[in-house]
Protein backbone atom coordinates (compact mmCIF):
# COMPACT_ATOMS: atom_id res chain seq x y z
CA UNK A 1 0.00 0.00 0.00
CA UNK A 2 0.99 3.10 0.85
CA UNK A 3 2.59 5.18 -1.77
CA UNK A 4 1.20 3.21 -4.40
CA UNK A 5 -2.68 3.89 -3.88
CA UNK A 6 -1.91 6.83 -1.64
CA UNK A 7 -3.50 5.18 1.72
CA UNK A 8 -1.45 4.56 4.67
CA UNK A 9 -1.39 1.68 6.53
CA UNK A 10 -1.19 1.30 10.34
CA UNK A 11 2.56 1.82 10.63
CA UNK A 12 2.53 4.95 8.86
CA UNK A 13 -0.04 6.29 11.35
CA UNK A 14 1.29 5.54 13.97
CA UNK A 15 4.31 7.55 12.70
CA UNK A 16 2.83 10.49 11.75
CA UNK A 17 1.26 10.15 15.08
CA UNK A 18 4.54 10.23 17.20
CA UNK A 19 6.14 12.98 14.98
CA UNK A 20 2.97 14.91 16.26
CA UNK A 21 3.62 14.26 19.71
CA UNK A 22 7.38 14.88 19.11
CA UNK A 23 6.70 18.48 17.37
CA UNK A 24 4.06 19.54 20.52
CA UNK A 25 6.59 18.17 23.00
CA UNK A 26 9.36 20.44 21.14
CA UNK A 27 7.14 23.20 20.93
CA UNK A 28 6.16 23.37 24.68
CA UNK A 29 9.94 22.97 25.31
CA UNK A 30 10.04 26.34 23.61
CA UNK A 31 7.41 28.16 25.02
CA UNK A 32 8.16 27.28 28.81
CA UNK A 33 7.87 30.16 30.54
CA UNK A 34 6.94 32.62 27.92
CA UNK A 35 4.09 34.62 28.50
CA UNK A 36 1.58 33.38 26.55
CA UNK A 37 1.05 36.60 24.22
CA UNK A 38 4.34 36.22 23.36
CA UNK A 39 4.33 32.22 22.52
CA UNK A 40 4.86 30.89 19.02
CA UNK A 41 1.23 29.19 17.37
CA UNK A 42 1.38 25.22 17.97
CA UNK A 43 1.82 23.09 15.50
CA UNK A 44 -1.20 21.67 13.43
CA UNK A 45 -1.07 17.53 13.20
CA UNK A 46 0.61 16.02 9.64
CA UNK A 47 -2.12 15.82 7.14
CA UNK A 48 -2.81 12.39 6.78
CA UNK A 49 -4.99 10.93 3.49
CA UNK A 50 -8.38 11.03 3.76
CA UNK A 51 -8.51 12.36 7.00
CA UNK A 52 -9.97 15.69 8.24
CA UNK A 53 -9.95 18.89 6.10
CA UNK A 54 -7.67 17.49 3.34
CA UNK A 55 -10.68 16.51 1.56
CA UNK A 56 -11.86 17.85 -1.49
CA UNK A 57 -15.71 18.05 -1.78
CA UNK A 58 -14.90 18.60 -5.98
CA UNK A 59 -12.71 14.92 -6.23
CA UNK A 60 -13.41 12.70 -8.83
CA UNK A 61 -14.42 9.61 -6.94
CA UNK A 62 -16.82 12.30 -5.30
CA UNK A 63 -18.52 13.12 -8.20
CA UNK A 64 -18.52 9.67 -9.03
CA UNK A 65 -20.31 8.83 -6.08
CA UNK A 66 -23.24 11.50 -6.74
CA UNK A 67 -23.32 10.58 -10.15
CA UNK A 68 -24.17 7.22 -9.60
CA UNK A 69 -26.40 8.06 -6.40
CA UNK A 70 -28.45 10.61 -8.75
CA UNK A 71 -28.50 7.84 -11.84
CA UNK A 72 -30.29 5.47 -9.31
CA UNK A 73 -32.46 7.83 -7.69
CA UNK A 74 -33.82 8.65 -11.26
CA UNK A 75 -33.85 4.51 -12.27
CA UNK A 76 -35.99 4.71 -9.02
CA UNK A 77 -38.34 7.07 -9.90
CA UNK A 78 -38.68 5.57 -13.57
CA UNK A 79 -39.47 2.42 -11.85
CA UNK A 80 -41.88 3.41 -9.58
CA UNK A 81 -43.38 5.61 -12.42
CA UNK A 82 -44.01 2.49 -14.38
CA UNK A 83 -45.50 0.24 -11.42
CA UNK A 84 -42.68 -2.02 -11.69
CA UNK A 85 -42.05 -1.76 -7.89
CA UNK A 86 -44.24 -0.47 -5.24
Amino acid sequence: MGERDGLWGLQEHLQALTIDELRVANWQRQNEGVKESKQSKPPKPMVRPGVGQGRDKNSPERIAKRKAALSRAADRRRALARGEIS
